[in-house]
Order: C-alpha cells, then sequence, then structure tokens
C-alpha cells in the first residue's frame, strides 16, 4: 500500500530518506554523493510522484519504489 508521505510526521520522513539513502546497494555511481544531497534527491522524487513510499503488510517493510512499478487495481 501506498504511504502518502505528507501525512508523515517530518522526522519520521527525514529519518526514513536517510535511512534508504545510506543502504547497501544504493549506489550513486563513480563520484561521493554527500547525504543531504541523496535526500534532497528523494524529496524531488516523491514530490513529483515518481517515487511512492510503499508499506509491505505482509512483510511488515518499507521501502521507497518507483511508481510506475506499483501494481495497478484490477489487473491488466
Amino acid at each position: 500500500m501506498i504511504i502518502p508521505y505528507k501525512q508523515l510526521d517530518p522526522d519520521t520522513l527525514q529519518n526514513l530518506l536517510e535511512e534508504y539513502a545510506t543502504r547497501d546497494g544504493t549506489d550513486y555511481g563513480e563520484r561521493e554523493v554527500s547525504l543531504a544531497h541523496k535526500v534532497a534527491s528523494l524529496r524531488r522524487q516523491l514530490d513529483d510522484k515518481t517515487v511512492v513510499i510503499w508499506f509491505e503488510p505482509g512483510e511488515e517493510s518499507i521501502n521507497l519504489v518507483l511508481a510506475e512499478d506499483i501494481p495497478k487495481e484490477g489487473g491488466d
């Protein structure tokens, strides 16, 4: 299920974005990118609705995913 990020407490959102940006496997290429820059980029993607916060109830996990990768209701 999509979690509307604007409904999250600002500190909770900040912690979520920082945690996601520092996960193993998040690669930003050969140049070093600051945490602040990574978080700002994630915020822009949330604002642009290209990325959403996704909660998976069965796994009790939360992740950021591309909006285009979210299954549509009813399927095709």
